[in-house]
């Protein structure tokens, strides 16, 4: 099971990290054991910018479709809706949140 720390993997900055890091080790230009700490500061640097580095707040609104809970993270998928930052309002028509507690995540 991948711990909360590594949910920034998934998102598509994380998955060319990645298959950069899988050429790398592939072609011989870099050892797996270097590739996995690559990935681990990926994971510390992520969650530390996100902690520090943002300071927008922004709300949102739709119909929830479906949630779940599961390795202590929510994940919710809502369809039509609206997210508001400042005066910007953006329509989607389906989006999915994971959300995680920091505290039990341990950052």
């Amino acid at each position: 099971m991948a711990s909360n720390c590594e949910l920034y993997r998934k998102a598509s900055i994380g998955t060319s990290l990645t298959d950069a890091l899988d050429e790398l080790v592939t072609n011989g230009s870099i050892t797996p054991l270097l590739a996995v700490k690559v990935l681990m500061q990926f994971d510390k640097s992520m969650n530390e910018a996100l902690q520090t580095k943002i300071k927008s707040k922004v709300s949102f609104k739709g119909h929830l479709h479906t949630y779940r809970f599961y390795d202590n993270m929510w994940t919710f998928l809502l369809e039509n809706a609206t997210f508001k930052k400042d005066n910007e309002n953006l329509h989607v028509d389906l989006v999915k949140v994971i959300a995680c507690d920091a505290k039990v995540s341990g950052r």
